[in-house]
């Protein structure tokens, strides 16, 4: 109603109706700005909760005028978009400047300084090729930028010297090992390598050789890389040929060709066009050819049908890989609809693409991590010259880089991890070019790197399914390849091998014939010719070398393998004949079987006194035991020493009678009498031996004997014996050259006092020979000093050393050897020549104490020990008339009586009592009961020992030592041997050799004869 109200006044009253229109302006004009602010201030509160993205600048260097870059570059921008597709909330943004290369080092070293100085970039992807991403990288360094490349592939690019680069794709270091794995799964032995002249091919030459030669430490095939051709990019179609033709007229048929593909597709045209794409060649290329199958047009697929190449594995059927190839195809179309849409709807994605894509995903994903800030200016210290010396350094690339590098994800080409700076990819596939694409044959992992590669039927060029051999005789003229075999011309022994310099069509001997069968027996066919060397026989050393000198393929003849030919740049086959050099001397009559004293010769002087000291010592041990036990074991000192020598050597001829008592004598005679059955036996074997089977005896038996009294020696010329001769200490100017069996004959005949030679030194085959001609009259003697035997020579790595190593095992394992040396050599009568064996027996027929050495010291501790537990029985047992006795010695010391010292009494003493007899043992115990029960009146009787003789007839110990006075221990008289009486004092003991019971019945008859008065003094 007020406002109705006023509207009637403003009607009624115009100048009101004005002021009231004026204020009602002014207030609508608030209310509008009130409205806009705090619109505004909603709109910053919004703002405030959703944070804007922080810029990260990558820059991208491409080479714009390849068509593979317009790829790539749709790929890197998919991948950027695609990582802020599936993470809206990114705390950064990627901003990609793309920058041409140009093509070369210089465009992109100035792309990479414009997109670092003035764009200010936080990071750099690419460059595509290692030559120049290696000079991009060290910028990257410097700067503090990170550089991260997808394609640049080469070794010699390494994360650890420029700590700023990351390569996101596979070293080519790591496809060595499938490569080496592929080719030692055929056993190839020998590999010719064609790459790229550049960084990226050159770079993969170290780790390739490396590989084949650990490929081979299991299985003995060791590969090698043989012939190495460096390619440039841009090579004309006649510097290509020239390649081949050198790669053609060298052996070997494994061609391993590491090269970008538009390269690799030219090398290949004109492989076919020479003919070198056909049955018989191998051709394996790296993934340069592998990962690029679909770049290659149907004539260039063509050219390269049955080449096998490896890649990395990657899964092309998987999801994701399907629906991002789908999208690329339409994008790739929408921005560049010029291109031929054919060629772009059959376009398959490679693994370059698919690592690009995983490369600017990575780094959109660790953008998010770090907060790269701008590259900030350094402080010049000098002028600055250049744009390079303006380049600033990034203030958070340390921090972009670590978070690159701790990224980790499952991308479109895999997994995606780094370590050390580099991708890291677990398998290889083996695909063989087949038609117009290649197919999976075989598959290598990193753990199972060292197992055997697994492969699929290959079909080889040439449409063949044959695995070729991989080599071929090399070929000089360019036509059939012919091997030039040399062979030595000798002037004697001439079975081995006979070469004829004036007819080249004559080449015979045993070497010949086995080379011949030997080349027959292998698997393909080797045309070769025989070439004579006139000069050869001198020193077979230039022969060999003629082989490293390429003057030659092979040597065929009696070359023996030796180190220091090999350390020449040859390889020797299996040797093909018996090794080994010795010496032959002259024999004559052995004048030593009608010597007088031929007994003595079958022991030598050491072994004859050792025996002697044996049996002294047994005798001795087993007198010591049986003393005090066993009456055949005493009597006066003479008898007790005739009876340690004979009881000892009495077992010679084991007619020992004497009976043991004590159980350790018995065991030390047993040991001694096996040991003396052991002599006698040898000793009756060697005497036999010599008296019977021997009659001649060597000149020289040992070479010190002949460098002692400087007797000439001789030897084949042309030897490798000569040095080591001298080595050995022989006087150079005693030594002459020999070429025949003949005048090695009429040599040793002579000697050295009439011109010739006292021994021929050679080795055992030659020798073998000139003892079936010369039976009568030598003989090898001394040791033989081994070698390898003759053997086949031929280059360094050539492959047909173990192909002709193997026939050369088959051929000794038949027949056919045994055949072809009887037709060379014969068969000497086993009975018409003496064997070594024989004649080494002559040499050394007496037999020395080390034979027997084992034997002594058995018997010598056996002795010592029982020996040693009879004395300690001994004194444990007689322990208190023991110290009776010293302590009596002790107070006849002390008396004065006498002027030996106290230790000379006590031993005496002991002696003493050792010298008694042992009462208590059971052999005089019998003899006593037995007296008593046959009723002896001189068993029943108390003897007298002196004037003042016990009652109970058993004198005491300090009785008995006064009735012996000053006697030795060892004069004991047969009063001292009868238990209760004795005869007439003074009368000895009867014969040692009598035995006890004949002694006991001849002192009863004795006894009975004589009347009481007479038997007791």
């Amino acid at each position: 109603m007020q406002q109705y109200h006023v509207l009637l006044i403003m009607a009624g009253h115009p100048a009101a109706s004005s002021s009231l229109f004026v204020s009602l302006f002014s207030f609508l004009v608030a209310a509008l700005v009130v409205g806009q602010q705090q619109a505004a201030l909603a709109a910053a509160q919004e703002s405030a909760a959703v944070p804007v993205p922080v810029p990260v600048r990558v820059g991208v260097i491409l080479d714009w005028a390849s068509p593979v870059s317009r790829r790539r570059r749709t790929g890197i921008q998919m991948a950027v978009e695609d990582y802020y597709a599936a993470h809206p909330g990114s705390a950064a943004k990627v901003e990609l400047h793309f920058r041409d290369s140009a093509g070369d080092v210089v465009g992109a070293a100035s792309a990479a300084v414009d997109l670092i100085k003035n764009a200010q970039v936080q990071a750099i992807i690419g460059p595509q090729t290692s030559s120049q991403a290696e000079f991009v990288a060290s910028l990257g360094s410097r700067a503090h930028v990170p550089v991260l490349s997808y394609s640049a592939t080469s070794p010699s690019l390494s994360p650890s010297q420029t700590p700023f680069f990351v390569r996101t794709a596979a070293n080519d270091s790591v496809q060595a090992l499938p490569l080496a794995a592929f080719l030692a799964a055929f056993g190839w032995r020998a590999v010719a390598v064609v790459h790229e002249d550049s960084p990226y091919g050159a770079g993969i030459l170290p780790a390739l050789a490396d590989a084949l030669a650990s490929a081979g430490v299991g299985s003995g095939a060791a590969a090698a890389i043989t012939h190495r051709a460096a390619v440039p990019g841009d090579a004309s179609d006649e510097r290509l040929d020239a390649v081949l033709y050198a790669l053609a007229a060298a052996p070997t048929r494994v061609f391993v060709v590491h090269a970008r593909y538009a390269l690799a597709a030219r090398l290949f045209g004109r492989a076919r066009a020479a003919g070198m794409v056909a049955e018989g060649y191998v051709w394996v290329a790296t993934d340069g050819v592998g990962s690029f199958i679909d770049r290659f047009s149907r004539e260039e697929l063509e050219d390269m049908q049955g080449v096998v190449s490896v890649r990395p594995r990657v899964k092309y059927t998987t999801s994701e890989v399907r629906n991002f190839t789908a999208r690329f195809r339409a994008r790739f179309r929408r921005d560049y609809p010029e291109v031929d849409d054919e060629h772009v709807v059959r376009d398959e994605p490679t693994v370059m693409r698919l690592w690009s894509y995983d490369t600017a995903w990575a780094i959109a994903a660790a953008a998010d991590v770090a907060a790269p800030g701008a590259v900030q200016p350094t402080p010049q210290r000098r002028t600055a010259l250049t744009d390079l010396d303006r380049v600033g350094v990034s203030a958070t690339g340390a921090a972009l880089l670590k978070a690159v590098l701790d990224t980790s994800f499952d991308g479109m080409a895999g997994k995606f991890t780094l370590v050390d700076g580099q991708l890291q990819v677990a398998a290889y596939e083996v695909v063989n070019i087949v038609g117009r694409g290649a197919r999976t044959v075989g598959l290598w992992t990193a753990p199972d790197s060292t197992k055997a590669l697994k492969l699929k039927h290959i079909l080889w060029p040439g449409d063949t399914l044959s695995t070729p051999k991989g080599w071929t005789p090399a070929s000089q003229n360019g036509g059939n390849p012919v091997l030039r075999v040399a062979v030595p011309v000798k002037h004697g022994f001439k079975q081995f091998v006979d070469a004829d310099p004036e007819n080249s069509s004559r080449f015979t001997g045993y070497c010949i014939d086995v080379f011949d069968e030997v080349m027959r027996s292998l698997a393909y066919p080797v045309v070769y010719n025989y070439v004579p060397f006139p000069n050869s026989s001198d020193a077979y050393d230039m022969l060999v070398d003629l082989v490293r000198q390429g003057e030659a393929d092979a040597v065929v003849g009696d070359v023996t393998i030796t180190a220091s030919r090999m350390d020449k740049g040859v390889d020797f086959t299996m040797p093909f004949t018996e090794s080994g050099w010795a010496m032959v001397v002259a024999v004559r009559e052995d004048a030593g079987a009608s010597c007088m004293w031929v007994f003595l010769q079958p022991l030598t002087t050491s072994l004859w006194l050792a025996s002697l000291a044996f049996f002294c010592f047994t005798g001795f041990v087993v007198w010591v035991i049986e003393h005090r036990v066993n009456p055949e074991f005493r009597g006066t000192p003479s008898q007790q020493f005739g009876l340690i020598f004979y009881f000892a050597f009495s077992t010679l001829v084991f007619s020992h009678k004497e009976k043991l008592e004590s159980n350790l004598s018995r065991l030390v005679v047993i040991v001694w009498v096996f040991v003396v059955l052991i002599l006698t036996s040898s000793y009756t074997a060697s005497l036999t031996s010599m008296l019977t089977v021997q009659k001649l005896q060597p000149t020289v038996t040992d070479v010190r004997e002949l460098q002692r009294w400087g007797h000439n020696i001789g030897h084949q010329e042309g030897t490798f014996i000569k040095p080591l001769l001298v080595k050995m200490g022989f006087d150079e100017r005693r030594m002459k050259k020999y070429s025949t069996v003949e005048e090695y004959a009429d040599a040793l005949s002579r000697g050295s006092a009439n011109g010739g030679v006292d021994a021929m030194f050679d080795e055992i085959p030659y020798l073998k020979l000139f003892l079936s001609q010369y039976c009568d009259g030598y003989m090898m003697v001394g040791p033989v000093y081994k070698t390898d035997g003759f053997g086949f020579v031929f280059p360094r790595g050539s492959p047909m050393v173990s192909d002709v190593s193997r026939e050369i095992l088959r051929l000794a394992e038949g027949e056919k050897m045994a055949r072809i040396e009887k037709a060379w050599f014969g068969e000497p009568d086993a009975g018409a020549c003496r064997s070594s064996s024989s004649a080494a027996a002559v040499g050394s027929s007496n037999l020395s104490f080390r034979s027997f050495g084992g034997l002594f010291l058995i018997t010598g501790v056996v002795s010592i020990l029982m020996l040693l537990l009879y004395l300690a029985t001994f004194a444990y047992r007689e322990r208190d008339e023991l110290r009776a006795a010293e302590a009596e010695a002790k107070a006849e010391a002390a008396s004065g009586s006498g002027s030996r010292s106290a230790s000379v009494r006590r031993m005496r003493a002991w002696l003493q009592h050792y010298d008694r007899k042992d009462l208590k043992s059971p052999t005089f115990k019998t003899w006593n009961d037995d007296s008593l029960r046959n009723g002896s009146e001189f068993a029943g009787r108390t003897p007298r020992w002196n004037a003042e003789s016990p009652r109970n007839g058993t004198p005491i110990a300090g009785e008995e030592e006064h009735a012996m006075g000053g006697r030795s221990p060892l004069s004991v008289y047969i009063s001292s041997e009868m238990n209760t009486s004795s005869p007439p004092e003074g009368t000895p003991v009867s014969v040692m050799g009598e035995s006890f019971e004949q002694r006991v019945e001849g002192a009863a008859a004795s006894e009975m004869g004589r009347s009481p008065a007479s038997q007791v003094q």
